[in-house]
């Protein structure tokens, strides 16, 4: 089952996947910024939850690892009952001795594997929940500095456009202020004209 910072970026990208192209553009989209900020915002807030989650995981250990010495100390006991019963018995006192040694060489063993194993499962848990939340921050990292160097390729292009716009519109100003001279001659000699008529 996915964590909802894993949904989250799916959201995220499916958003982006889904917003239009810029006019005459086929790589800068239009983003609606309440959207995408409504977005992060979410993820924001929803890291901290998992990274508690996690520790409430990595935290779990100490209850694994009590277990396992709540177990060997059984082993251990049980071992320790067997060879008072053995010792018990005058007829058998050697080979209970040698199979009480036996029975807590092999209960210690076994508490001993139980505990390792905990401890590696227990590490096991606290690296894969570091390396998710790593990768998880490392992929907002990424969708991040997209988002900003698009947002910065849109800029500067709107810049550009508006500067080619600007001189368009100087030379065109340019270019009407001799035909607007020529039509104020014009009529000033069709008014001569007039006059004279």
């Amino acid at each position: 089952m996915s964590s909802r910072i894993e949904q989250l970026i799916d959201e995220i990208e499916e958003y982006i996947d889904n917003c239009k192209y810029k006019a005459f553009s086929t790589d800068v989209i239009m983003v609606n910024k309440a959207e995408i900020d409504d977005l992060l915002r979410e993820l924001r807030m929803k890291t901290p939850e998992e990274i508690k989650r996690y520790q409430k995981i990595i935290s779990n250990k100490e209850a694994i690892l009590n277990d396992a010495r709540q177990k060997a100390q059984a082993l251990i006991d049980d071992a320790e009952v067997q060879t008072t019963e053995l010792v018990s018995e005058h007829q058998i006192m050697q080979e209970a001795y040698a199979q009480a040694d036996k029975i807590v060489e092999m209960a210690t063993q076994q508490a001993q594997g139980i505990l390792d194993n905990a401890m590696i499962e227990a590490n096991s848990m606290k690296s894969a929940a570091m390396q998710y939340t790593d990768n998880m921050l490392a992929n907002l990292e990424n969708i991040l500095k997209q988002s900003i160097e698009i947002s910065t390729n849109d800029y500067s292009q709107l810049l550009g456009h508006l500067q080619e716009i600007d001189h368009v519109v100087t030379a065109n100003r340019a270019e009407l202020v001799p035909v607007d001279e020529i039509v104020a001659e014009v009529q000033s000699a069709e008014n001569g004209d007039s006059n004279n008529v």
